[in-house]
């Protein structure tokens, strides 16, 4: 695809060179003595140039040819000698911008020999060097389109790169939100399900004890519906009208409750403080992908692996941040990843991190390493 040089605008360029044109032909006749004093056909051929540049954009091959022949023409017919050429070298100019390489070394060979027969015919011991400089102007003229030509392609380039890499971010920060989503709904659900069942079955055998499950799950409705319309307001640009707590290590021990309402026995073992994490050395980004892997692995324990109990672990180790989830259900049984495995590893990934599942016997182990902001002094191993 042929890149142009773009410039000023084409009307603005047209009006001048045919002012200068004009006025200056105007001029320089009257301090020359012409074999042909200007008449209504050299004002035409004057403005014939000039009028080949609007083609510019539309059809450039234009140009060139017609500020040839009205060019030459208007020099064989015999008129005053003037600012004549200004349309040609422009046209010569805009030619090799445009991506028409061939067509303008061809107009510049055409009009280097006429420089040359020029020279040779009017003699004279300035001859050569005029045919000499006359050569190098039309060189220069080409190469200098050339010259445009190659900066409107650097600059094409350059706009696309930006505009791949603009549509890069926007690609992952809707696949961040969509992780977020399918994480907060996957979650809730699964938990209103189990409390649901609960609710059920006491409601037939045990109606006293009805109530907790009813209240854990209008709790976790609540919860899922106002981290929902916080990240949906995101998309909106728009402040959300119940702003959820941003998740943190310091939400875990509410996943870790969860699960125990729904039925699951779970140990947790932390030896990370929240109130005294560095949040220099814990960034968010790595508060908030712990916590989704743990909300994640324990929404899988209950839907999938048929676990009863189930132990998250959560410690620093050296400059990491080790998250670990086991339980004793059936594992993965040969069934292949689902969106909320791969979501967890596009999240350890992004942080540089490494994410393992390993068969226990029986249950499965989910382990991620996350690493850590280091701050001066400090080395990775």
């Amino acid at each position: 695809m042929q890149r142009r040089f773009q410039g000023p605008p084409t009307s603005f360029i047209v009006i001048a060179v045919a002012l200068i044109q004009v006025l200056g032909t105007v001029f320089s006749a009257g301090h020359q003595a012409a074999l042909r004093p200007l008449d209504p056909l050299a004002f035409i051929l004057l403005l014939a140039g000039p009028a080949a540049l609007a083609f510019r954009s539309s059809r450039p091959v234009v140009m060139l040819p017609v500020t040839l022949a009205a060019t030459f023409s208007y020099v064989l017919l015999g008129y005053a000698w003037g600012p004549i050429v200004l349309s040609l070298a422009l046209s010569i100019i805009l030619t090799a911008a445009a991506g028409l390489r061939w067509q303008a070394w061809l107009g510049a060979g055409i009009c280097a020999v006429a420089v040359v027969l020029f020279s040779v015919l009017t003699g004279g011991e300035t001859g050569l060097v005029r045919a000499s400089a006359g050569i190098a102007w039309v060189a220069i003229l080409v190469l200098i389109g050339e010259g445009f030509r190659r900066r409107g392609e650097r600059m094409a380039e350059y706009r696309r790169r930006r505009e791949a890499a603009k549509q890069a971010e926007r690609d992952e920060y809707r696949l961040t939100l969509a992780r977020d989503i399918h994480d907060v709904v996957a979650h809730s659900l699964s938990m209103i399900n189990v409390q649901a069942s609960v609710a059920l079955h006491l409601g037939t055998n045990d109606p006293e004890k009805l109530r907790p499950a009813l209240e854990a799950i209008k709790a976790a409705s609540k919860e899922s519906l106002a981290e929902v319309r916080q990240l949906l307001g995101v998309l909106r640009d728009d402040a959300p009208l119940s702003p959820a707590a941003a998740p943190s290590l310091a939400r875990i021990p509410e996943l870790v409750e969860d699960a125990r309402r729904g039925g699951l026995e779970v140990r947790f073992e932390n030896s990370v403080d929240p109130e005294r994490v560095d949040p220099e050395r814990v960034a968010t980004a790595q508060q908030e992908t712990a916590y989704r892997i743990v909300q994640e692995a324990l929404s899988n324990v209950r839907r999938h692996s048929g676990a009863a109990s189930a132990v998250v672990l959560l410690e620093l180790a050296g400059n990491a941040l080790k998250v670990r989830v086991d339980d004793d259900g059936a594992g993965m049984r040969g069934a292949a990843a689902g969106n909320g495995l791969t979501g967890m590893h596009e999240r350890v990934q992004a942080l540089g991190g490494t994410l393992g599942l390993t068969p226990l016997e029986p249950g499965l182990r989910v382990e991620a390493m996350l690493p850590l902001n280091l701050t001066q002094g400090e080395h990775r191993p």
